[in-house]
C-alpha cells in the first residue's frame, strides 16, 4: 500500500509515518501542493494524506484540484483524508470532496482509526455533529400501543373556576 503525505511541516511527516507504518506500506512525500498531482498521476497512491498547510498550496486548494482532475478524467480517485488545523476550518473540509478530515493536534489512534476507515470505503470526519437518531415510544408493560378506553375516559377535561 503507498500513502502519499503532503505537507511542509516534518513533525506531521513524523506522526503519520509512525502512525500508519508497517513493513507493506510506503509513504511519498510532498512538500509543495503543486506537484500533488503530478505525483498522483506518477504513482497512485493508495491514500492521500493532505495537511491544511503544504508549502505554495493548501490541503483544500489540493483537494479540489484533485477533484477538478479526477472529473475531467485527467486522473483516478485518489481518497483523501485532510490534516484541519481547527475546527474552525470545518466548514473549509466539508466542502472540498475529502472522505475524510482529523482536527490537530494529532494521535496514532485516531489517524489508524481515519485511515482504515477511507481505505475501506467509509468516510471519517471530526467536529461534524452527528444527527440525532429519532426512535417511536414503545408502549409499556408490552400493551399494543394507543390510548385505551380507560386512558381516554380518565384524561377528559374538567372545567375549574379559579377564586
Amino acid at each position: 500500500m503507498n500513502i502519499l503525505i503532503a505537507t511542509d511541516a516534518d513533525w506531521v511527516v513524523d506522526d503519520v509515518t509512525a502512525a500508519l507504518g508497517t513493513d507493506d506500506v510506503t509513504f511519498t512525500i510532498c512538500r509543495e501542493g503543486r506537484v500533488v498531482a503530478g505525483q498522483v498521476a506518477e504513482t497512485v497512491p493508495d491514500l492521500a494524506i493532505l495537511d491544511m498547510q503544504i508549502g505554495s498550496m493548501g490541503g483544500m486548494a489540493v483537494t479540489m484540484s484533485l477533484r477538478l482532475d479526477e472529473s475531467s478524467g485527467t486522473l483516478p480517485h485518489v481518497p483523501i483524508l485532510m490534516l484541519l488545523d481547527r475546527a474552525a476550518d470545518l466548514h473549509l473540509a466539508r466542502r472540498s470532496g475529502a472522505e475524510g478530515w482529523l482536527i490537530k493536534p494529532l494521535d496514532s489512534l485516531r489517524l489508524k482509526r481515519a485511515a482504515k476507515a477511507i481505505l475501506a470505503g467509509d468516510t471519517y470526519t471530526e467536529g461534524v455533529p452527528k444527527p440525532a437518531v429519532v426512535t417511536p415510544e414503545t408502549p409499556a408493560d408490552g400493551e399494543a400501543g394507543g390510548p385505551t378506553d380507560e386512558a381516554t375516559e380518565s384524561s377528559e377535561e374538567e372545567p375549574v373556576t379559579a377564586g
